[in-house]
């Protein structure tokens, strides 16, 4: 595999550790962003010569550009940015305040565009480059409580599936790629919670909060395995839009697109009827 230079958003823990480890394993450079001196230090002392560490929240727009520009600046050309910054909201959607709502856009797809777009430039001008968005299963199928994350997941899908598009005359490609459940920080300390107010909604989402913190550190995925397939997704010569890890993901969106199907043709008389 040909040595790359990776931007990775949110290295400190979870998939986004996982894969810098894997990553400077290969032989590659990474480029992460952490959110304090301290973080920035522990990064890089996991390879003296090819971890490198910026400090950045990436809802600071306005800090983005600069840190991007700086950081080609002094370790070269990227090959590939990963979106990896991110958290999880938990909240009966009529008990969530919307500040919550906003907060959650902010990073989970407002930071990545943000990112994004200060690449892009660089990626279609080089005519090349892959931009990994980390999304969610939560980006194609939902649950109760997590109205909020889901519309982020969501959102960030539709726009990676568009860029895309927009790119690939440039030979810049980009993926999202949709975990299920792994062993990471999100159902745990990542996850912001609202608190319970409306017992009308006790039967339905007391047993899922439950459950979900239970669950916790014990899911079936293996972050270490999802950042394998990560890496190896950067080095295809035609990468795929959309990519869904874990087998549950897996079960979970065939299930959906079935049932969407079976939606679809159950009314598709009614649909029909508009036409002119």
């Amino acid at each position: 595999m040909t040595s790359k230079t990776f931007f990775i958003t949110g290295v400190s823990s979870g998939f986004g550790l996982a894969l810098s480890r894997e990553a400077l394993a290969a032989g590659h450079t990474v480029i992460g962003t952490v959110r304090n001196e301290e973080a920035r230090l522990a990064f890089e002392a996991l390879d003296n010569g090819r971890a490198h560490a910026v400090v950045l929240d990436v809802t600071d727009m306005d800090a983005i550009p600069g840190v991007v520009a700086d950081a080609e600046a002094h370790f070269g050309p990227v090959d590939v940015l990963v979106n990896n910054a991110g958290y999880g909201h938990e909240g009966v959607f009529e008990e969530s305040p919307l500040h919550e709502m906003r907060r959650q856009f902010e990073v989970n797809v407002f930071g990545a565009v943000a990112v994004t777009h200060a690449f892009v430039p660089r990626f279609r001008e080089r005519r090349r480059g892959h931009i990994v968005n980390i999304t969610s299963m939560g980006g194609f199928i939902t649950m109760p409580g997590i109205a909020y994350y889901c519309g982020s997941k969501f959102a960030l899908e539709g726009i990676s599936e568009v860029v895309g598009k927009e790119l690939r005359p440039f030979g810049v490609h980009v993926t999202a790629v949709a975990p299920g459940s792994f062993r990471t920080d999100w159902a745990g300390r990542s996850m912001q919670r609202s608190p319970r107010s409306i017992p009308d909604y006790d039967a339905l989402f007391d047993p899922i909060r439950r459950a979900r913190q239970e669950k916790s550190g014990k899911q079936l995925g293996d972050p270490a395995k999802a950042a394998k397939a990560i890496l190896d997704l950067t080095s295809l010569p035609e990468p795929p839009a959309h990519l869904l890890l874990g087998s549950d993901a897996l079960s979970l969106v065939r299930e959906k697109l079935a049932a969407m199907t079976a939606d679809i043709d159950r009314w598709e008389g009614l649909t029909r009827s508009t036409d002119g």
